[in-house]
């Protein structure tokens, strides 16, 4: 059985401001960082126990190109996705959600 995919509103809207700012920045780019979100994502569905937990039962996968952090939490039925939370920022933000 596979899991479902569950995407956090908070985490859509940082998916959002994170396309918007890389298509100002060079047209086309910001499709390329929802590509690599979505092969996360992928991955995280394949096997999240590869991984690490972070804070309690929360854990973080990186994504290869660009300086983001996806944290999710995840039982036998599914995944959900908390945060798409650029590396730089303060993490207290993201762990007020979990």
């Amino acid at each position: 059985m596979s899991r479902r995919l569950i995407v956090r509103p908070d985490a859509e809207a940082e998916m959002t401001e994170a396309f918007d700012w890389y298509e100002d920045r060079v047209p086309g780019l910001g499709s390329e960082f929802l590509l690599c979100v979505d092969a996360v994502f992928s991955a995280i569905l394949r096997d999240p126990l590869l991984c690490p937990k972070v804070h309690g039962p929360v854990q973080r996968a990186l994504t290869r190109r660009f300086p983001y952090e996806i944290f999710f939490v995840e039982d036998s039925e599914r995944v959900v996705i908390l945060s798409v939370f650029h590396a730089k920022r303060n993490p207290k933000r993201w762990q007020e959600r979990s």
